[in-house]
Parts: structure tokens; sequence; C-alpha cells
């Protein structure tokens, strides 16, 4: 039998409990550990059995998980832990922030490359799966469009950076496609579209006693890489009503490339990917949890280094081997 590859998780919130819960779906992988900045004792895990330790401890195990699925936010906890535990653990993540994952490549490859581990960076549906989408159409059909829509869902990168800001004691974001964009696509049109006029942003906050709620405001809708370029609605409400409605985390979107061939450009295809998540973060960490086996498999072949969805195979997130893969999927 196939030594199964252990997993610790840095970080047990939504996407933390989601990779526990995929793991348990997964027969070729245990967690072996969760690792917290929180008290270990606060913690509660879907697996009563599984160990919870302060982050202080995460190094004692060094030796004895396969790969680490770090489950912070781009905001501020991936840029410092990325390079970090890629220094000495394998490592998967979901930095999104799309403007800065070259520089985030950088850092963490390098930190990957020193140490003799493999990274996984930017992890995900997007960045992820709407990344090998829009590069597999885009290749394919090189005369064309591609168009990328998120929602309607709560976007976790954006509400954590919403929660950042100072003044806010809760947050939730939603991102709203334009559905008439959507429609001109699927018609044929070709058109133009500025990120206003494909979605709209609206948040729900929650503020601080006391707290100013024009700066609030000001700095959501001003706050480059999230909101600066969006339409954003910003509504304050209460803890108890952000409890009651927005509790649940649905997500989803499509990616849709029009393109054009013959000899005169004159036949028009439309290729759509797309997603109709319940969980959001259940389903990104379904995702990493997929490619923590394909790191640890890279690794092992000697592959290190930072990577990305461009760089893994796509046989190697499956636990079948090849020759399975050929018979029952090609």
């Amino acid at each position: 039998m196939t030594e199964k590859i252990k997993v610790g998780i840095l970080g047990y919130g939504n996407i933390g409990r989601g990779v526990e819960l995929s793991v348990l779906q997964n027969h070729d992988m245990e967690l072996a550990a969760v690792f917290t900045r929180r008290a270990p004792e606060s913690i509660k895990t879907v697996s009563e059995s599984v160990k919870v330790l302060h982050i202080d401890d995460i190094y004692k195990y060094k030796d004895l998980i396969n790969v680490l699925i770090l489950c912070g936010g781009s905001a501020t906890d991936l840029p410092e832990q990325g390079p970090k535990y890629a220094a000495a653990f394998n490592c998967v993540d979901s930095f999104d922030t799309h403007a800065k994952i070259p520089e985030y490549f950088n850092s963490v490859n390098e930190a990957a490359l020193l140490s003799g581990k493999t990274a996984a960076i930017s992890i995900g549906w997007d960045p992820g799966l709407f990344s090998m989408n829009r590069l597999l159409m885009e290749a394919i059909l090189p005369q064309g469009e591609s168009y990328t829509f998120w929602g309607r869902g709560v976007s976790q990168g954006h509400s954590d950076a919403i929660r950042h800001v100072k003044g806010v004691k809760n947050g939730i974001q939603y991102t709203i496609p334009v559905e008439s964009a959507i429609d001109r696509i699927r018609k044929g049109e070709q058109p133009y579209l500025t990120t206003g006029e494909k979605h709209l942003r609206e948040c729900f906050v929650v503020a601080e006693d006391g707290a100013d709620k024009t700066e609030i405001e000001k700095a959501i809708k001003n706050m480059p890489n999230y909101f600066a370029d969006y339409n954003t609605v910003v509504h304050f409400i209460s803890e108890d009503e952000l409890i009651k409605n927005h509790s649940r985390m649905p997500h989803g979107g499509r990616v849709i490339r029009s393109g054009d061939t013959g000899e005169n450009n004159d036949m028009r295809h439309i290729v759509e990917f797309s997603l109709k998540l319940e969980s959001n973060p259940e389903f990104t960490a379904s995702v990493l949890t997929a490619y923590a086996r394909a790191v640890v498999k890279l690794n092992r072949e000697g592959r290190t280094g930072a990577l990305t969805v461009f760089d893994i195979p796509l046989g190697y997130l499956s636990p079948k081997s090849p020759e399975e893969l050929r018979k029952e999927l090609l």
C-alpha cells in the first residue's frame, strides 16, 4: 500500500476548514496537523482526532508533513507566509491579488529553490482554473477576445481586504456581473468592456463603534487592485444582519472566448467555462488539495521552486495512475 500524503494546514478559517473536508474525501491523503496563530484549544476541527498546534510549533513538523497548505489571506498573510514557509516546506497557496502575482512568484520561487522545495502559488479558480481556460482558448483561437466575469458571489479576497480597513469590524463583498454585457458576447459581439461595464462590487460593512463611516467608504472605494476600478456600493449594516443574511459564501463566474477562424475570419466560435458554487471556500480548498498532491509528486521527481497552474500537468492532480487516466478519461 502506498504511503499516504501527509498534509499540514496553516490557518483554520473558512478555507482551512474546507481543506480538512477535502482531505477527508481524498483517500491517498491524511491530515497531519493544523497550525494556528490563535489558541489551539479554541479551534474546533471537523475531526476531533486532528492535532491543532500553535504556529510556533510548525518547524517541529518539517520532516513529518509532505505539503503545507497556506490558508491565509492575500492582503497581509500570504506575502509574508509564502516565502517564509517555502523555505522549509512544500507549499500550496491561493494568493489572488492578480496585479502582484509576478512579484509574489519571484519571492516564493527564490525561497523554494534555495530550500529544494516545491511551491504552487495562486491556486484556486481565479487565479487558477479560469487562468487555465484563458490560456487554453487563447492558444486555440488566437484571433478573438477573452472575457472573464465573476459572481454573483462572495469574494473572499475582497472581503478580507475590507476587513483590514481601519474602523471596520466585519464585512463581506459581493461581485455582481453585468448580465447585459454577457448577453452581448454570447450573441457573437466582441466589445471592449471596461471593468465598470463588466461588474459591480457590493459591500456590506459592520463599522466599529464610533468609526467614521465616510472615511471607511472612501478607503474601500479607492483601494487599488481591489475596488478603485469598479462601480462599488457600500452598505453599513449591523452585525446581526450580517450574520443572518450574509453568512453563506456562494460564488461562481465564467470565462468566455469569442474567437474567429476561416480565411476571412468569418467563422465565429463561442467557448464558455462556468462555475456555480454554493461554497466558494470549500471549492477553493478542494482545488488547493488537488494541487497539494501535484506538488508532492513534482518534488519527489526533483522539480523545485515556485509553480503556477500553467506549469503543472493535469495528470499530477489525480490520485490515478497515468495508465488509469488514459483508459478512463482520455
